[in-house]
């Protein structure tokens, strides 16, 4: 039997690593696969030569597969790396194709955003060109929720089940005070605002936070946004704001943005907009203000996970391989929705091409028409995607995850 080699990529979910455990668990029950290896550190494990063998991990380490399905993070590390056009520098593709040559890898799965989808369209495309007969499968995650085609990707269920509860628990901490105060919570979302908008479950019967809600997706202007914080002031003592980290003002600026300071995919990096704002209600308003920015916490959050996502996330795995067993490449496991109540849903496969470097976006008509909060049809759309709470072992009162000190460089032991 012949080999198949697993790569996670992009930045860290709660439910990465159980599309991680979907895609060992569905090589071994194949029967069709010798060995599951993992590089380190996305595709540049591969050209670094750090591969591990998760065939053994599965062996020797007892419940790895329930334990990877709970544990936050990315098991075999990340990267943010670019491949270049082959045409223009195909080295880094024959180095790597060398490496599934040496390790008989006939299958290969990347789990990532839409630059890891990005990725896999390039070694698709690249195994075509020259002939290389080596399925190419895309798995999706991202707390972003950007993705085409998918209904919904793996993490964002989790990211938004741990945005809402915090806003919930910020509400709590700041309505107990008799005196005017403005909270702003900055939320991770470059141009696509759905974890934002997530923090509408927030509401509820006794709980009107978060009182304003702006998403990227609509040019954000800071005198209406005064105008509003205003408004709501009269209203409640406490008010709670909740912005995207990508606001952009009518002129496409982001709000926060510092033009030489972008990442290697050419993505603005963005910070700042809650501590901006902040200053902006200081200055036009002068109540007690302060500006919160969850950042990482969004991400890894395992003590706030869904069930719902860990499960589909781990479905979407197993997917991915019997793709590649079915035949399939270039393509990314994926799924629709086929009903609110009941939630179900359904798995198949589609084109990686049709999602690289694409962005879905939240619709226009599940903002509300002021452009300071999300309608009733983003919360329907949400709510079966924070359901569940899985049972996450704890030690010593704390959660008892999965160790990643092999990822430690200084104490890297897998290289080839």
């Amino acid at each position: 039997m012949r080999n198949c080699l697993v790569a996670q990529s992009g930045g860290p979910t709660v439910a990465i690593n159980s599309s991680l455990a979907g895609v060992i668990q569905g090589a071994i029950d194949s029967k069709k696969f010798d060995k599951v290896y993992g590089s380190l550190n996305g595709v540049q494990g591969l050209l670094n030569g750090c591969l591990m063998d998760l065939t053994e991990k599965v062996e020797q380490v007892p419940m790895f597969i329930e334990l990877l399905k709970k544990s936050p993070s990315m098991y075999l590390g990340s990267c943010r790396y670019q491949l270049p056009d082959y045409t223009e520098d195909d080295a880094p593709y024959a180095y790597i194709f060398n490496k599934f040559e040496t390790y008989e890898i006939d299958a290969f799965f990347y789990i990532g955003g839409n630059d890891s989808m990005d990725t896999v369209d390039k070694l698709n495309t690249y195994a075509k060109a020259v002939g290389k007969d080596v399925k190419i499968v895309g798995i999706p995650k991202t707390i972003d929720n950007d993705l085409c085609i998918t209904d919904h990707t793996p993490g964002y269920g989790s990211a938004a089940k741990y945005v809402a509860s915090t806003l919930l628990e910020i509400g709590h901490d700041t309505s107990i005070y008799p005196i005017n105060s403005v909270t702003i919570v900055e939320i991770m979302g470059r141009d696509a605002g759905w974890l934002t908008g997530a923090s509408v479950l927030a509401r509820n019967k006794y709980n009107h936070a978060p009182h304003l809600i702006y998403l990227p997706e609509i040019p954000f202007s800071v005198d209406k946004f005064v105008e509003d914080v205003k408004g709501k002031l009269n209203e409640f003592n406490s008010v709670i704001v909740v912005v995207s980290e990508g606001i952009k003002d009518e002129n496409g600026n982001y709000i926060s943005a510092r033009g030489d300071n972008v990442d290697k995919f050419g993505h603005v990096m963005l910070s700042g907009t809650g501590a901006y704002l902040k200053s902006v209600v200081e200055e036009k308003i002068g109540c007690k203000v302060r500006a919160l920015e969850p950042s990482v916490l969004q991400r890894s959050a395992g003590h706030t996970a869904s069930m719902t996502d860990i499960t589909e996330a781990y479905n979407l795995g197993v997917v991915a391989v019997k793709a590649a067993l079915d035949g399939k490449t270039g393509v990314f496991s994926t799924l629709r929705r086929i009903s609110d109540l009941p939630y179900t849903v359904d798995y198949y496969t589609e084109q990686v091409s049709v999602v690289a470097n694409n962005e879905k976006l939240v619709p226009r008509s599940w903002i509300n028409e002021q452009g300071n909060d999300v309608t009733q049809k983003m919360i329907e759309y949400l709510s079966p995607l924070v359901k569940g709470v899985p049972q996450v072992p704890y030690r010593n009162g704390l959660p008892d995850y999965i160790g990643l000190s092999h990822l430690d460089i200084k104490k890297q032991k897998y290289k080839d």
